[in-house]
Formats: C-alpha cells, structure tokens, sequence
C-alpha cells in the first residue's frame, strides 16, 4: 500500500482526534503508535490493552469511516503489509499462537487463506491464464525468495505435459541473462507475495517491454506484481508471522495444473506410461515387489 494511503488513514485519525471520546482517544494514540500491533488484535484484544470496552473499540472504527472493526483492521493490515521486517513478524507471531495452539491456529488460518481465495478469485481470469499456457510459444515461470517452491512445483508439472518450459531463478547466470530471449509470443508467469521481491518485479516488467504476455500470482490487484500483469490471479497469503503462508497459492496452482491436465488427457497419459517405464527401469521410486 502506498505511503499515501497509509498517511490518510493516520490523518484521519489526526483530524478526528479533538472530537473523540476520552475512551475513544485512547484507542487513537495506541493505533498511532503501535499500529503494526493494533493490526492483529481482535477489538476485544485491542480493548483489554487499552483498557475501554470492546464496544468502545467498534464505535471508533464507526467513528473514523469503517462500516465495522474487521475493516478498519483490514486497512491497518494493508497498510503494513509490505513494510514489516521479519523481526516484527516473529514478535507479531508470539501474540498471534501460543505453542500449543500453533498446530490449530495455524491450520485455522490456512483453511481461511483458501476460503478467502475462493472468493476472491475471478473464474474468467482463470480461463484465460489456462488459455494463455496453451497459446504459448514458450513459458518462464519466475518466483523468488519464499516463492521460489511455488514455481518450482509449477514448473516441474508443467514439464511433464509441456517441453517449452522455463523456470527462472537465482543462479550461474542472471535473471535477465535467462530472460534474454523472451519475445512476443511467449508467456512469463510471475509468482510474489510480501515482501515482494524487487527482481520478480523487473523481471515482469522487462517481459512486458518484450511484448510477452504477463500473468501474476500474487495476494492483491494493488500488489507490484499485479501492475505489470496482464492478467492477475489473486491468492490469499497469511503475513501474521515470519513464515509466509502459502498454502492458498499453492491450491491455485494446484488448480492451474490440473484444468490443464484435464485439457492434455491422452499427452498426459501417453507421457505418464513412459515415464513409468523408466522409473522402473532406473529405480526413481521404491517399487513394491509383488509375492
């Protein structure tokens, strides 16, 4: 989120400040001063450490323009979601789980992560990112940092229904230097979440001024990655501690893989049966023997 964004809603909070109630006030002056805390607090947690009453809290979101607390909370989240170092993000998590309630709370939280992204997603873009692979003279696929599993998984299956695959990445050479034949005609996929990782971000936007068509995976239509994209699949990704979630991307390029596979049967069948073959006969896998 821009600067600007994040200087209105402090502003706002600012210019309200002489008119709020004494409970109200207090609420305020912690938000302007630990709003990266005040993000993941629920309006009871955020209550109890400045000491007024959950509807006191409710009343101040009103009170500032939100139709509730979830959406001031919301706007607090954007907010800080790509200024938080990892540090913050370990002292944010101590609040967030305890111990023993990690295993819970954060299957809890990926089970939102999907719901959300099932919401969120728009089936037409979806088509058309599966059409686009199709229509492909050639296809990079670049993530970096914690994003780097994402496209491998991608890549690796899209290998095997497809021989004009690419998968960018840190290494011998340059991102730009694998890059370097992406033209009209060819298609880059680019996967990030925050912290956004810069090279992602010019990578994209070097295949743009190539003329290749650009999809983003990313958590946001105001995410960098989106703004260089033609098109735009958005997944829900969990910044509540230092470990990026990333189960709900995962499930959409699950989803990507196999409304393709479903598109290349007999490829996939034909290429699957020759590959058994030679798993067998060079022992990629533990086969069973039979009795």
């Amino acid at each position: 989120m821009e600067d600007g964004n994040k200087q209105d809603l402090m502003r706002t909070i600012q210019v309200k400040f002489p008119r709020l109630s004494k409970g109200q006030k207090l609420i305020a002056e912690y938000i302007l001063k630990h709003y990266d805390k005040a993000a993941f607090m629920t309006a009871a947690k955020l209550g109890v450490s400045v000491g007024v009453s959950e509807s006191t809290v409710v009343r101040f979101a009103n009170e500032l323009g939100f139709t509730g607390y979830p959406k001031l909370q919301k706007a607090l989240q954007e907010l800080i979601k790509n200024k938080l170092t990892t540090v913050q993000r370990i002292e944010l998590s101590n609040d967030f789980v305890s111990e023993e309630s990690a295993l819970k709370g954060v299957l809890k939280s990926d089970m939102e992560n999907i719901r959300a992204t099932l919401e969120k997603i728009n089936h037409k873009t979806f088509e058309d990112v599966v059409n686009s692979i199709f229509a492909a003279k050639k296809i990079y696929i670049i993530g970096l940092r914690s994003s780097t599993a994402l496209a491998e998984f991608l890549g690796f299956y899209l290998s095997l229904i497809s021989d004009n695959v690419k998968v960018v990445g840190y290494g011998i050479s340059d991102i730009f230097e694998q890059m370097i034949n992406v033209a009209e005609g060819d298609l880059v996929i680019g996967i990030g979440f925050p912290r956004y990782a810069a090279r992602t971000i010019e990578s994209l936007a070097f295949a743009q001024s190539r003329n290749a068509k650009v999809v983003a995976i990313t958590d946001s239509l105001l995410s960098p990655l989106a703004a260089r994209a033609d098109y735009t699949l958005i997944a829900q990704s969990n910044m509540a501690s230092f470990v990026d979630s990333l189960v709900a991307p995962l499930s959409v390029i699950n989803a990507l893989i196999i409304a393709i596979g479903l598109r290349e049967k007999e490829k996939i069948s034909s290429t699957f049966s020759d590959l058994e073959n030679i798993w067998e006969e060079y022992q990629v896998y533990s086969f069973k023997e039979s009795d």
